[in-house]
C-alpha cells in the first residue's frame, strides 16, 4: 500500500536538500544489487533522520538494522565531535559492501559496525545513548525497545521505523510481523516513560522521547 500520494511524495523529496554523492550511489547500488532494496531509508526518510539527529546532537547512537548503511550515515551526520554510532546487523553477506561504504564517507572513523544478534548484543552494551533507531526483524520490536530503555538518557530519543507496515496496522486479520507491530505501537502509547508521536513519513517513524526512568 502507498500510504502518500506519488506525485506528493516526488514534489517532497524535489523540495528537501540533496543527498551527498555517497548516498545517492548506496541508493543506486542496493536497488541494482541487494534483495529487498524496499528496506533503504532513501533520500526523504534519509533527510529526516539526518535533521533530527542535527537537532539532538548526539553523543551517542544506536541503531538496530544496519542494511546497507544508508541510514547509518545519515544519523552520524548529526553526531557531536568526538561522538560515535554502534550499528547493529545480522545479515554477514552486506558486511563488506556496507565496510567499504562506511570507510568512503566522512564518518568511518565514529562508525562502530557489528555483525551478530542484536538481541544478544545490546545486553552486553556499556554506553549511554542519546538516540536509538529501531529497525530491524519487526516481531522484535517491543523486545529491543525492553532492552534499550533503560540505556537511553532521560531526554534522549528512541525512533522505531516501519510503524505503519504498508497500512497492515489497520488490517482487522493481521499477519504475525503486522500483530507485533500493532503490540509495539499499543506498548510506546501506554508507556509513560516517554512522550511519543507517529510520524506518517514513509511507511511510519515512531519518535519518542525518555521523560522518566
Amino acid at each position: 500500500m502507498d500510504l502518500i500520494n506519488e506525485q506528493i511524495q516526488h514534489y517532497a523529496e524535489q523540495h528537501t536538500s540533496t543527498e551527498t554523492d555517497l548516498l545517492k550511489k548506496i541508493d543506486r547500488d542496493t536497488h541494482a544489487k541487494v534483495l529487498m532494496p524496499r528496506m533503504l531509508s532513501g533520500h526523504l526518510q534519509g533527510k529526516v533522520l539526518s535533521m533530527l539527529s542535527h537537532m539532538i546532537r548526539p553523543k551517542c547512537i544506536l541503531e538496530i538494522g544496519t542494511y546497507t548503511g544508508y541510514s547509518a550515515l545519515c544519523l552520524a551526520e548529526g553526531l557531536q565531535e568526538g561522538g560515535k554510532l554502534i550499528t547493529l546487523d545480522i545479515n554477514e553477506e552486506l558486511e563488506d559492501r556496507v565496510r567499504t561504504y562506511f570507510a568512503a564517507s566522512a564518518f568511518g572513523e565514529k562508525i562502530d559496525y557489528r555483525i551478530g544478534n542484536a538481541a544478544t548484543i545490546i545486553p552486553g552494551l556499556t554506553e549511554t545513548f542519546d538516540l536509538v533507531f529501531i529497525d530491524a526483524d519487526k516481531e522484535r520490536y517491543s523486545l529491543y525497545f525492553d532492552q534499550v530503555i533503560d540505556k537511553v538518557r532521560i531526554g534522549g530519543f528512541i525512533m522505531a521505523d516501519n510503524v505503519l507496515w504498508s497500512g497492515k496496522v489497520l488490517n482487522a486479520k493481521p499477519d504475525k510481523d503486522t500483530r507485533a507491530i500493532v503490540e509495539f505501537n499499543k506498548k510506546i502509547q501506554e508507556d509513560p516513560r516517554v512522550e511519543n508521536v507517529l510520524l506518517p513519513i514513509r511507511d511510519g517513524i515512531m519518535l519518542m522521547r525518555k521523560v522518566s526512568l
